[in-house]
């Protein structure tokens, strides 16, 4: 049977993928069972993945559950993110234009360009030697 003051979304990013839960509480942040600031080690990645709680004035209101794996940190700060986005959006839809406006609900497209042959990289072409 599901709580009604549970709420849980997912988020993508990259490779990442954010499994988050928001529930009643005093502003606890874990992801996979660590703070927020000692798994993913940089402030600007932190205040990334905060950025929507702090955006819909939550911050304090709610505790924030995570499970992260894929990728790496900066992709998993991004799923976070929009992750926590969609699960303040399914704890009041009142909040959906705002968050739209912000723009934390819009999964970013952007993924690592596969490797060419003929190439050492994607688009990096072998020196070219004339002479």
């Amino acid at each position: 049977m599901a709580d009604e003051n549970v709420f849980s979304a997912t988020g993508r990013r990259k490779e990442a993928v954010a499994r988050v839960t928001l529930t009643p509480g005093k502003g606890g942040f874990k992801v996979n069972g660590r703070e927020i600031g000692d798994y993913l080690m940089r402030e600007t990645l932190v205040n990334h993945a905060r950025e929507p709680l702090e955006a819909a004035e939550m911050n304090g209101k709610v505790d924030v559950t995570v499970k992260a794996a894929g990728g790496g940190k900066s992709g998993q700060a991004g799923a976070i993110r929009l992750a926590v986005s969609r699960a303040l959006q399914l704890l009041d839809p009142e909040m959906h234009s705002m968050l739209r406006r912000g723009g934390y609900l819009t999964r970013d497209p952007r993924e690592v360009e596969r490797k060419k042959y003929g190439q050492p990289k994607a688009r990096k072409r072998f020196q070219y030697s004339k002479r």
